[in-house]
Parts: structure tokens; sequence; C-alpha cells
């Protein structure tokens, strides 16, 4: 025991010098404890190995390996991430969020972040394409290249390498979404609907998307704080808005049933319509699209931003309502004569009736009334 009882220290000679090594302090170490080390550090110099130096490289080695995890991609994305998701809708940053551990973390997540070549980034991004997501591939690279960016901007990158893959992916050539605008059509797609064997909660946003008419987006994150039944109103704040500008939609009598039906099952969280895998969170991209495959409808036939051009087509041409009524319940710029943007409660009081008399038509057609082709503009 050395003197004083605080330091367990050997003395041993390497390379014609006698150096000191120190094993802690009593009693943090115990006898036994410093015996095994002591006992350990012999071995090493019979075998030619200095235990002081050994120790030394142990240490840079463990160091480097926190340095390598503490810049690797995954913590520098999750910081980033963490950052700049304050200034984004919640559902573009947990869109953000899921790109990146769905998409990226499995293989790059753990690389260090100055390593990331282009060759790494390609694979992950041809891995997307060839499962039919080539738009999904593009957004991932913008992704990463805001997270290099900022990696650069931090000291912990040299450069963003995802700037050399411009190019390196087929241009997304638009697509123009599936819609159902025939009334007799329509008539079967609403049965349809009326038969849906699925989950009630989706079942319920596929009566409402019809309806309402809105984004599938703002549908599937419709929280109860914006909702005033009373009132059959639906404020959908700016930061949800593609064109982030507040939205007003009238809610008709059907609507306000279907939610007041949905409201003892989801009410007492946030989102009305909930992910089957996180009540925390709000109900998946798919989940509309992949009720119309369960229903027999293709991705060619229907999906759900459809429903937008459904409304539009058959409010002009069968209802003969006025189409900036319609362009300002789709939440379109609709500029008055001196090209100002109308505010969001433009024309609200004709929207209302303009949303009860669209329900009324599609319980008309599901009910199998008579259908009133559309006119023929040829």
């Amino acid at each position: 025991m050395p003197a004083g009882g605080k330091w367990w220290r050997f003395k041993y000679r390497f390379g014609g010098k006698e150096k000191l090594l120190s094993f802690g302090t009593y009693p943090d170490i115990s006898l036994a404890e410093a015996q095994a080390k002591r006992h350990e550090a012999r071995n090493q110099v019979a075998n030619g190995i200095d235990p002081g130096a050994e120790r030394k490289e142990l240490k840079r080695a463990e160091q480097e390996q926190q340095e390598i995890v503490e810049n690797s991609f995954k913590v520098v994305a999750r910081e980033w991430h963490g950052k700049f998701s304050g200034q984004w809708s919640p559902g573009h940053s947990m869109t953000t969020m899921d790109r990146l551990e769905r998409d990226i973390f499995p293989w790059l997540g753990s690389k260090p972040v100055a390593d990331v070549k282009p060759v790494d980034l390609l694979a992950v991004l041809r891995r997307i394409e060839g499962r039919g997501a080539l738009e999904t591939a593009h957004r991932v690279r913008t992704i990463c290249g805001q997270v290099l960016r900022y990696a650069v901007a931090t000291g912990r990158a040299e450069r963003d390498s995802a700037a050399d893959l411009r190019g390196a992916l087929p241009p997304v050539r638009e697509k123009h979404h599936a819609a159902l605008t025939d009334p007799k059509e329509v008539a079967d797609l609403l049965r349809a609907i009326d038969g849906f064997k699925g989950t009630f909660h989706v079942k319920c946003a596929l009566k409402l998307a019809p309806m309402l008419f809105v984004r599938p987006g703002e549908l599937r994150q419709m929280e109860w704080a914006e909702i005033d039944l009373d009132g059959a109103q639906w404020n959908i704040p700016a930061e949800k808005m593609k064109m982030k500008q507040a939205h007003i939609v009238s809610l008709c009598k059907q609507a306000v049933a279907i939610l007041k039906e949905l409201q003892p099952l989801t009410g007492a969280g946030r989102y009305v319509f909930l992910c089957h895998r996180s009540p925390l969170r709000p109900m998946t991209n798919n989940a509309i699209n992949a009720a119309f495959r369960r229903m027999g409808y293709t991705s060619d036939e229907m999906t759900g931003h459809g429903f937008r051009a459904m409304a539009r087509t058959i409010l002009d041409e069968v209802l003969q309502v006025r189409p900036d009524f319609v362009e300002h319940q789709l939440a379109h710029v609709v500029r008055d004569p001196n090209g100002r943007a109308y505010n969001r409660t433009a024309h609200l009081k004709e929207r209302r009736k303009m949303m009860q008399l669209w329900a009324d038509y599609l319980d008309g057609l599901r009910v199998g009334a008579k259908v009133i082709p559309l006119r023929n503009t040829s």
C-alpha cells in the first residue's frame, strides 16, 4: 500500500527507463484489484508491451470512437432537425424525421458525417428509387444536403457531398392526381366507402374526405383543438396550409355528426385520426390510399387528393356553383380586381351554403337519387 493510503502505483523498467504506472486510489481500488492490475502490467512488460503506452493508446482510441459517435451522421442530423424543425409545420417536421429514420439512418447513421461520400448517398437514393419512390429519393437527397451543409457550418465536415448528386437521379415526371368526376362513378365510390371494413377512424376519414375536399395532409393532421363543433367550423392554422395562410372549412351537418361519433374514441388526444402504431401521431400519409386499394380502386383510378378535383368539377359542371367560391374553399389564391389576395373569410356565408349543398348532393348519389350527367364541354 502506498504511503498515506492514497495511490496504488507500479514501478517498472521498459526500454532501459524506469517508469511509474498509477492504478487509482484506495479505497476506490481495493488491494485485490490493485494486485490484479499489477499482475496484468507485469505480463505486458514480459511480453514486450509498455503498459503505460498501451493505456495511452487505449484512451486515444476511446476518444476517437467517442468523437465518431458524437459526429456521426445520425447525431448531426438529429441536432439539425432539433434546431430547425420549430420553424416548420408539424407535418413537415414529422415527415422529415420519418425519412431520416426509415431511409437514411439504417445505412448512414453510424458513419462519421465527414466521411459520407457521394457514392454512399447515391446507394441510399438508388435503394429508394428501386422501390418506385423516385420523388421521395429526390426529397431525401435534399434532406441529406441540408444535414451536410449544417455539418460544414458547425465544423464537422469539409463539404456537402450531396451537391455532387445533382442530375444523378431521373427527373420526377409531373403526375396528376387520379380522381373520379363522373357522378355515377362517384356514387359507386361513396357506397364502397359505406361498406369499408377497415378501422373505424379510417372509415370516418374516408367519409369526411369527399365532403370537405381538403388536401390529404390537412385531413390526416386534423386536431380537435381546431374544431368548433357548435359553430360547425374547422380552423386550420397557417403553418399546416400549403400556401401558409390560415383556412376556414365550414362543416356540414353530416361532417359534424361524423366527428361527434368519433370524438369518444380519439377526443381525449390531440389528433382526430390516429396512427395505428402510435396514438401520439396522426394517421399516416398512406392510410387513405391504402383503403382505396382495399376497396378495389387502383392508384390510376382514385387517390386521396382526387376528392379535390371531384368537388371542383361537379360543383362547377353539375351544381353550377360560382367558381370563385369553389377556389376559395380549395384554399387556392384568389385575387380581387386590384390583384390582392382575398382573406380567409371571403364569401364565407356563401361557402357554408355550398358545403351543405355539396354534402346533400353526395348523400343523394349514395342512396341512388337521379344522377345529373356532366355537361358536355366538347
